[in-house]
């Protein structure tokens, strides 16, 4: 697994309040039943404070999976 893919699922695991081995590397909004809507506002939080800003707010709503928070996290132009 790699670094940004790990990172991706201990900061969906805190966010959600599970076991960071009960996240699939396929995981989802649509996959989690934990990862409802106040869930993805947990989720946007910790992806902000990981990064030290704010996300623009279209990002927002584009993140809606594993994978998703993986590329925010590596990329800096986001």
């Amino acid at each position: 697994m790699s670094d940004a893919l790990a990172r991706a699922r201990n900061l969906l695991a805190g966010a959600l309040e599970i076991d960071p081995a009960a996240i699939a590397d396929d995981a989802s909004i649509d996959t989690l039943e934990q990862w409802d809507s106040l869930a993805h506002m947990r989720v946007v939080l910790a992806i902000e404070a990981a990064r030290g800003h704010e996300l623009d707010p279209e990002l927002m709503f584009m993140i809606g999976s594993l994978h998703d928070i993986a590329n925010v996290l590596g990329d800096p132009k986001t």
